[in-house]
């Protein structure tokens, strides 16, 4: 490999041939104190010998601050190309091909601490586990920098509590995240404060040690009782806008196994609606998984627009709920360090738990008692 003769090269590839985050960082501040609104970091590569992969793997390589999903995305809009026409993410690379690749500029690594409440559950000095409030995204993305929890962290260890967030990801502008919870989706998480307890916590989540559960209220009575979902999830095939962040039940190469155990808890009927509250065992982490697998089994869940579900109006037309009403109730795992398991429970907040009042009192409500659930009364239910 070895970078073709472009100038705009020199300043962002490596010695080794790989893409510094910080100079096309800094090549778009540049650029933007120059008002020049159009600039673009462009990138090219010669194969100087027959790699014979893929080009999202090649690329991966390259770029490493990019995930594979994230690349995969660039090159499905049309930022690869491969000796003068747009690639796909499976083009095979050979000798003597060509890449040219437009990239995005990184998120900023600085965190700016802001003074956002936090609902601490445990903190000690390794970890931090907290109940996430809804209409919160985890980490700053390329257009979110600010009112996430991350900057809400930064804020209390420095104001409120002590350490700071694990190094592991701060590339990514993502320091100490060990996993995510989508915008809308409260509940239990963990973050690391150092790279030991970052690295031992990934582990245990790769290999699907943690006991994760969650509370959904669903479209529909859910039937049977008891069902172990294992349907494959991948991209959805549109590339038009407001699809890309879609995932669909996909049985080709692209869909990754996703299994996720659905347990129903209370089944209600307000005149001809009917409605589930289930319990949820992730056995996979698939992004969006539970709200795809629900979906498609035609129980999307109440207040998820993306994916088929309906806000929740009561009978006096209030809106008591628009956004999905999913919870992560529960988060158990081994403490990184001292090995003592451990277990937290939070309950469901704001309008989620709102919403499944309401459909206790307005209707017909039947509770569902299943083996190896947890108790509602522990939610707060």
């Amino acid at each position: 490999m070895s970078p073709a003769d472009n100038p705009e090269d020199a300043h962002v590839l490596t010695p080794g041939g790989k893409v510094d985050p910080d100079a096309v960082y800094a090549a778009y501040e540049q650029a933007k104190d120059r008002g020049d609104e159009d600039f673009v970091v462009r990138v090219s590569f010669e194969l100087f010998r027959d790699h014979n992969t893929r080009l999202d793997k090649y690329l991966t390589s390259r770029v490493t601050y990019m995930s594979r999903s994230q690349l995969q995305k660039l090159i499905d809009s049309g930022q690869a190309i491969v000796n003068g026409k747009p690639a796909k993410a499976s083009t095979k690379l050979r000798l003597q091909d060509r890449i040219t690749l437009l990239i995005p500029k990184p998120p900023s690594g600085d965190i700016e601490p802001e003074d956002i409440a936090l609902d601490v559950l445990f903190e000690d000095e390794h970890i931090i586990v907290l109940n996430k409030s809804p209409d919160i995204i985890v980490h700053p993305a390329r257009s979110e920098n600010r009112g996430t929890m991350i900057n809400a962290l930064a804020f209390h260890f420095a104001n409120r509590s002590s350490g700071v967030l694990s190094s592991v990801g701060e590339e990514f502008a993502r320091p100490g995240v060990v996993h995510r919870l989508d915008r809308n989706t409260s509940g239990c998480i963990i973050f690391a404060k150092t790279d030991q307890a970052h690295w031992k916590m990934g582990n245990q989540f790769e290999q699907r040690t943690v006991n994760k559960r969650y509370l959904a209220v669903v479209q529909g009575h859910v039937v049977p009782d008891t069902q172990t979902i294992e349907l494959p999830l991948g991209p959805h095939q549109s590339k038009a806008k407001g699809m890309r962040e879609k995932r669909v039940v996909r049985h080709d190469e692209l869909g990754k196994a996703s299994i996720t155990v659905c347990r129903v808890r209370e089944r209600y009927t307000i005149g001809k609606a009917k409605y589930s509250l289930i319990e949820l065992e992730l056995k996979t982490g698939r992004t969006h998984q539970i709200r795809v697998h629900m979906a498609h089994l035609g129980h999307p869940i109440v207040g998820d627009d993306m994916y088929g579900g309906r806000s929740f109006i009561d009978a006096k037309g209030k809106l008591v709920i628009d956004r999905q009403s999913l919870h992560a109730g529960l988060l158990g795992f081994v403490h990184p360090i001292s090995d003592e398991p451990m277990e937290f429970i939070a309950p469901p907040r704001d309008e989620m738990l709102s919403l499944i009042q309401e459909l206790r009192s307005s209707g017909e409500a039947k509770t569902v008692e299943i083996n190896g659930t947890i108790p509602l009364e522990q939610f707060g239910l």
